[in-house]
């Protein structure tokens, strides 16, 4: 089994373990990206999220009146996710899939009109299994379809601390994170309309990060 195999099956378990101990680690409020991608989807019926964890972000998308697809590797921070959706009523708005995004997003052609991911990105993948899927994420928006995500750069105070596991991925505290260099933004909003490249700052250490909205335009 490669490296990154091994990695990727050691962080699955990691998540599954950390959201078991810690139900609604992140809290109940929606993101500070979440509320910004709120405002930009405000035309869209549905929004896709991918790494959606216990899902705070997916209930704020579901309160605003979308209708949205979660979709995490955690089947713990799903069924966490799925447990709030019915506490507020909000069962109808939200669906939710097991998926690891290393494999093709299981869904058709242009089928979403929107997608979120919050540091989804900047997990342990490569920058091959980024780019791959940056590609997913394109074909199964439709035209016009906005992508906004978020992940750590290469400022961050955590870059190169802990463990390193080549591709600029940092492991620290049991977390891996592929911190990204300007540039690979930039590489992955080729074919894309890249309309923002928001620096902002999150939690107690605090991460540094970059918001990026792009959109596909054909």
């Amino acid at each position: 089994m490669a490296d990154g195999e091994r990695l990727a099956g050691r962080q699955r378990g990691h998540w599954q373990e950390t959201y078991r101990a810690h139900p609604r680690m992140y809290g109940a409020g929606p993101s500070e990206a979440a509320v910004y991608a709120a405002s930009v989807f405000r035309e869209a019926g549905d929004v896709l999220e991918l790494g959606a964890g216990h899902g705070r972000d997916a209930l704020y998308f579901a309160r605003r009146g979308f209708t949205v697809h979660a979709m995490d590797f955690s089947a713990a921070g799903l069924a966490q996710l799925r447990t709030a959706a019915e506490a507020e009523g909000l069962a109808a708005r939200v669906t939710t899939t097991v998926h690891d995004v290393r494999e093709p997003l299981p869904l058709p052609d242009a089928s979403a009109d929107a997608v979120f991911a919050h540091m989804l990105l900047c997990m342990a993948l490569s920058t091959e299994e980024i780019h791959s899927l940056v590609a997913e994420v394109r074909r199964v928006l439709r035209p016009g379809g906005t992508f906004v995500y978020t992940v750590r750069h290469t400022a961050d105070a955590h870059y190169g601390a802990g463990t390193p596991h080549g591709d600029d991925i940092y492991e620290h505290g049991g977390f891996a994170v592929h911190f990204f260099p300007r540039s690979l933004v930039l590489d992955l909003a080729h074919g894309w309309h890249l309309t923002e490249l928001h620096p902002f700052e999150e939690g107690d250490l605090p991460r540094s990060l970059w918001r990026v909205t792009q959109t596909r335009e054909d």
